[in-house]
């Protein structure tokens, strides 16, 4: 296949790639020839034709599969690599495809809509949470801040250092929920605890946190033990549709997080998802949000292959949808939005900030993944979070994906009159009014 690109000027458009990239490259082919720079900071070797033609094509999710399978290797910093990434793509990976136009736009759009509804059933939620979030309890705390939250950061000010600027962003999530010392306040999704905490210790409510992760759940329950928070912490291995089922009235919640969890709900399922958060709320009570979004106003997966990649080896079942979206879900749950902010580049800094944290520490990474896998599947692991990590730093950098904490209440009352509890103004989410 080599010889067929070198004649129809393939290797001249490959030339052409390296020279508009920011980053000087170098690049190896699979016949040994070297296109570059000699002193290039960045270098790619590809061992194989197909891979060389994503290259061309910009097929950026591909090219990041040669890398974890073998088929392409790179040396240089993992930040100059995405610099040429982007130098690479062929389009706005956030643009629907060319052929989605017309009926075939339409088509596409009801293929994705029934792949949701098939994608995320019960059982095969908790599986595609465990593949994630079950992975190394260890590998996750080489990189993440000491309260293992893995969401979206908040940076006050330069400088800032990363376990500060999550524990901002735990008590950004409490202001703005107005949290008072003794409400019920429920974490779907809650990860390794650390809002769950943050919210019993500072604000004083009754906090009860749901996971599908059994390594969370674990962790969790055993810090509850050792911080003596028995009597106001609570954590259950249960899908928040399950909880719903059988709450009675008394067990209503006043206040509801839900942080990096929606995109696990799939496009298909997100009306019946706030219909389940307005279900679990008392009436006049507040949920907050916090959750990526897509970039675009149509395309159903990011493009140019990275979409692929992240079902792949990362989040399987994981659905992004424009804000637009979320909107109309949420309204059409019974809910009413009250705030809306866009954090985007707080989670790139964030990324970068657990990407460098990772790059820092690719030799222990690699040992706590070799005692839970193959050498093989290890080393694949790893390379996947090297480009994953990075990959949607640069995402959010170029806008392809946002992140919106989205505070919404349930109305008290009936239309057209409902009467609820939030303030006229929005000073109370920068006043601090913990216990």
């Amino acid at each position: 296949m080599l010889s067929l690109f070198q004649n129809t000027g393939t290797l001249d458009q490959v030339a052409q790639k390296l020279s508009a990239s920011p980053v000087p490259l170098q690049l190896v082919l699979p016949s040994g020839q070297v296109i570059g720079p000699p002193q290039a900071q960045l270098r790619l070797k590809i061992n194989d034709s197909p891979t060389l033609l994503s290259l061309v094509q910009g097929n950026l999710g591909a090219l990041g599969e040669a890398f974890v399978e073998g088929r392409a290797q790179f040396s240089g910093k993992v930040q100059d690599l995405m610099v040429a990434a982007v130098a690479l793509l062929t389009g706005d990976p956030t643009q629907a495809a060319p052929y989605e136009k017309g009926l075939l736009k339409t088509l596409a759009r009801w293929q994705s809509h029934w792949h949701s509804l098939k994608a995320h059933t019960l059982s095969r939620d908790a599986q595609q949470i465990q593949f994630h979030y079950d992975l190394s309890d260890d590998f996750f705390a080489l990189w993440l801040d000491p309260k293992r939250v893995y969401s979206c950061a908040y940076f006050t000010q330069p400088g800032e250092t990363l376990a500060h600027a999550q524990e901002a962003k735990l008590d950004l999530i409490c202001r703005k929920l107005h949290l008072q010392k003794g409400e019920r306040f429920l974490d779907v999704g809650c990860g390794w605890g650390g809002l769950l905490f943050w919210a019993a210790e500072h604000y004083g409510v009754e906090a009860v946190g749901i996971t599908l992760s059994q390594h969370q759940f674990d962790y969790v329950s055993q810090q509850i033990s050792q911080l003596g928070l028995q009597d106001r912490v609570s954590v259950k291995l249960i899908d928040y549709r399950a909880l719903a089922q059988d709450l009675e009235p008394s067990q209503h919640f006043d206040k509801i997080s839900s942080v990096g969890m929606f995109e696990h709900v799939g496009r298909a399922h997100l009306s019946a998802y706030f219909k389940t958060l307005h279900a679990l709320l008392r009436p006049g009570g507040w949920v907050l949000n916090h959750g990526i979004t897509a970039g675009g106003l149509d395309n159903h997966q990011l493009g140019a292959g990275m979409g692929d990649f992240i079902e792949k080896y990362i989040f399987p079942g994981g659905e992004l949808v424009p804000i637009q979206e979320v909107l109309r879900a949420l309204a059409e749950g019974g809910l009413e939005a009250v705030d809306v902010e866009n954090l985007r580049p707080h989670y790139a800094k964030t990324l970068w900030a657990w990407s460098e944290r990772l790059e820092e520490q690719l030799e222990p990474a690699l040992k706590v993944l070799n005692a839970r896998m193959t050498p093989a599947q290890a080393t694949r692991v790893l390379r996947a979070y090297r480009l994953y990590l990075a990959g949607c730093a640069t995402g959010f950098e170029q806008g392809w994906t946002r992140l919106y904490q989205v505070l919404a209440i349930r109305p008290d009352g009936a239309a057209p009159h409902p009467t609820n509890e939030y303030p006229f103004v929005r000073t109370f989410i920068y006043e601090t009014e913990s216990v």
